[in-house]
């Protein structure tokens, strides 16, 4: 199986209206879908934030959880907590990974909306499996990721649908959903 990593983007992502925006950090978000990638064995996960302030609120969280007293108190929690990467920009994370592997990785977007060209999760489950580049699953807050970060992805994944037709999870809820389906 290709290297898969997670990345949650703050920027460039969208408000309720469309516009690009930045958002803040959420320290659930961290935990959460921290613990999702050491569930399902994740190569890493990239927290990128463009604001210095909120990547050392990043810096942080996680080191209160792998060297700090958190991870004193819960001695399962920095295995999940020490799979976080801290970078400014989605090119940041995208040179760390190519100089990793010596080769561009792929992203796959995510997205509670259906565009044109959406890739069923068994049929990404099937390429996963397959030779290839590493895998970069690209998770945004907001209203979603920007349209620039979109049409850059090798890959979208479809939508999930509930039965209720009410399509607002949490980011953390959708990223534990995709990476059940897929892996």
């Amino acid at each position: 199986m290709r290297p898969v990593y997670l990345a949650l983007l703050h920027y460039p992502v969208l408000d309720r209206e469309g516009q690009i925006i930045t958002t803040t950090i959420t320290n659930l978000d961290l935990h959460d879908m921290a613990r999702s990638a050491r569930t399902y064995a994740l190569d890493g996960f990239f927290v990128v934030h463009p604001i210095e302030a909120q990547r050392l609120l990043a810096a942080r969280i996680r080191d209160h959880w792998t060297e700090g007293s958190g991870g004193k108190r819960i001695p399962d929690r920095p295995a999940a907590l020490e799979l976080i990467r801290i970078v400014p920009t989605v090119e940041s994370m995208l040179d760390q990974l190519t100089l990793l592997h010596g080769t561009p990785p792929q992203l796959w977007t995510t997205a509670a909306q259906a565009y044109n060209t959406v890739v069923p999760y068994t049929k990404a489950r099937t390429l996963l499996a397959e030779e290839g580049p590493p895998v970069v699953l690209v998770f945004g807050t907001g209203w979603g990721l920007a349209t620039s970060v979109l049409e850059g992805a090798a890959l979208r994944l479809e939508p999930i649908v509930g039965r209720g037709g009410w399509n607002h999870l949490s980011v953390r809820a959708a990223c534990a959903i995709s990476l059940d389906r897929l892996l």
